[in-house]
């Protein structure tokens, strides 16, 4: 299993948090997604994940991706 840990601007609360983590779920390929408020970062996993897809879900959710690692 793979795993990408996004670092995400733009978060100020849990509903921030947990509308990203809703968005990284629903991107084909990831098996589960955890978003950590107070680190600004999100951590995924799952089978052949794509970073762009991973971006554009945290994008088109209103926040900003810094890094991917």
């Amino acid at each position: 299993m793979k795993s990408i840990t996004l670092h995400i601007e733009g978060m100020t609360c849990s509903h921030c948090s947990a509308r990203v983590e809703k968005a990284l779920k629903s991107v084909p390929g990831v098996s589960d997604a955890t978003v950590s408020l107070e680190g600004k970062k999100a951590t995924v996993h799952g089978e052949a994940l794509d970073p762009k897809q991973l971006e554009k879900a945290v994008i088109d959710a209103g926040y900003q991706v810094t890094q991917v690692e």
